[in-house]
């Protein structure tokens, strides 16, 4: 049975407001869930609600990530250090990143310096 497009928002407005699941519109409207993707399409075009598409869902999360890096790092406290304190952080941070890929971490420094592994496995 084909829908007209007033049923198609209709249904997609249930959906939308969650007054009906997909799987009652499935049963009591005998369309696939691809039908009710569509209807939802339908529903958000005619009542002017933005649709996200992967694209746009894809720039926002790496725009959030690079965010999260940009608090983390410290750029003022970068820029008060040394050249050679800058140096001795990137040599940190780089055997701290290759022990991360190896599965573990080191606490503490010379005779009291402890490894932790990252997993639960044996490490033997």
């Amino acid at each position: 049975m084909a829908l007209s497009k007033q049923e198609k928002i209709d249904i997609g407005k249930q959906l939308y407001e969650h007054t009906l699941t997909r799987r009652e519109a499935i049963q009591q409207y005998n369309v696939s869930d691809a039908t009710l993707g569509n209807c939802l399409t339908e529903y958000r075009k005619s009542a002017g609600i933005h649709i996200v598409t992967k694209k746009e869902a894809s720039l926002q999360a790496r725009k959030k990530d690079i965010l999260n890096i940009e608090q983390t790092l410290d750029i003022d406290a970068y820029m008060a250090m040394s050249k050679e304190e800058l140096i001795d952080e990137l040599i940190l941070a780089k055997a701290n990143e290759l022990r991360a890929k190896k599965g573990y971490e080191v606490k503490g420094v010379g005779a009291n310096k402890e490894f932790i592994s990252l997993s639960d496995k044996n490490t033997k």
